[in-house]
């Protein structure tokens, strides 16, 4: 008799244990909104853009304030603005756009948070015009201009977050 109280008080014990262990236990994205990091719940801002000359290649920078988004680059015969549709009036034969997701160049309440140029005209060997040319639910948009084939690699930095694209001369 004295046996079957003491596994019964071991079995409920053994339980409790177990069920406070699984509650304590619970996975991370659980976690209330308050506690998760910021780079998971906030947009990407798009702070900067801006450019050099190297000895073998041109660099494309874009600044980035968060983390670095979804990215691509992609050759295009022409440059649009978004939204409008209206062509970017930059000089060149051939055209990059490079693409961010999720971004934005604007704060929650409209506010412009992007510094740098909106159309600049630039005098590199290989890069000879950039522009902003979109900010669009979502999606920040550069158009990149070359008056010759641009071969390029695009890749991300980190501290400070950005991304890059060079364009070999």
């Amino acid at each position: 008799m004295i046996h079957r109280r003491f596994r019964r008080i071991v079995a409920l014990a053994s339980g409790a244990l177990l069920t406070a262990t699984l509650a304590f236990a619970a996975p991370a994205s659980a976690a209330p909104a308050g506690l998760r990091t910021q780079t998971q719940t906030q947009t990407p801002l798009v702070v900067n853009a801006r450019w050099a000359g190297h000895p073998t290649f041109d660099r494309i920078v874009i600044d980035l304030q968060g983390y670095v988004p979804t990215a691509t680059v992609t050759p295009v015969q022409r440059l649009i603005y978004d939204g409008s549709g209206k062509p970017v009036p930059l000089p060149g034969r051939y055209f990059l756009e490079i693409r961010l997701n999720p971004a934005a160049a604007h704060d929650d309440a409209g506010g412009n948070v992007y510094l740098g140029p909106k159309l600049r005209q630039i005098n590199l060997p290989k890069l000879k015009g950039i522009a902003l040319t979109g900010d669009f639910e979502g999606y920040v948009t550069f158009g990149a201009a070359f008056d010759t084939l641009p071969y390029y690699r695009a890749f991300t930095l980190h501290s400070p977050e950005r991304f890059v694209v060079d364009i070999a001369r």
